[in-house]
């Protein structure tokens, strides 16, 4: 058996210890149970244990037209694409110019999760959220990116969803200086450097 392994030779209450903890990393059938793959509740949120080291979660609004038709579940990978109005192109051709972008690949999905209203005494389903795990500078992206237009997460095939340094990948310039929001008219938009 593997070092760190729960066994009941070493650990004879160990059955009744792990009833309170949280799994931090699912187990399979008939796998045997690892001590670093549980959390006591009472350490910290639930979220913050699936959450790896140096990572953020971050939430976002999602609907079923921007989250693959409601097919993308926890522990999925996806690319997110921002659509967007492009105010100079607009302003240059006279009509609405919209483009869109992929501003991170191979983002992994902590949660997904619906937001419930109540209205006139009724639950109502209002809308949905997905919780992302992200490095600080990417969460700053996304969270610009929700500003200035709409995200879309595309699903990425299971083979595809594991690169060699486990990261999400960072579509634009890692140098903070190159990009620039600006604001004309109450409308913001993003430029980059080349």
């Amino acid at each position: 058996m593997p070092k760190g392994v729960l066994r009941k030779s070493e650990a004879p209450n160990a059955k009744e210890e792990v009833k309170a903890l949280y799994v931090r990393i699912p187990i399979s059938n008939g796998e045997p149970v690892r001590r670093e793959r549980l959390v006591k509740g009472s350490a910290a949120g639930l979220m913050s244990t699936l959450l790896s080291s140096g990572k953020r979660a971050v939430a976002i609004d999602v609907s079923l037209n921007t989250t693959a038709g409601g097919f993308i579940l926890p522990n999925d990978h996806v690319d997110l694409i921002r659509t967007f109005r492009d105010a100079e192109q607009t302003k240059e051709r006279g009509v609405d110019v919209v483009g869109s972008e992929v501003i991170l690949r191979n983002v992994r999905v902590l949660a997904m999760g619906q937001t419930v209203e109540t209205k006139n005494g009724e639950s109502v389903v209002t809308g949905g959220t997905a919780t992302l795990e992200l490095d600080p500078r990417q969460a700053e992206l996304v969270i610009l990116s929700q500003r200035t237009g709409q995200i879309s997460l595309a699903l990425r095939a299971l083979v595809d969803a594991n690169p060699k340094d486990d990261s999400a990948e960072l579509t634009v310039p890692d140098q903070p200086d190159e990009t620039m929001t600006i604001v004309r008219y109450g409308n913001p938009s993003v430029l980059r450097g080349k």
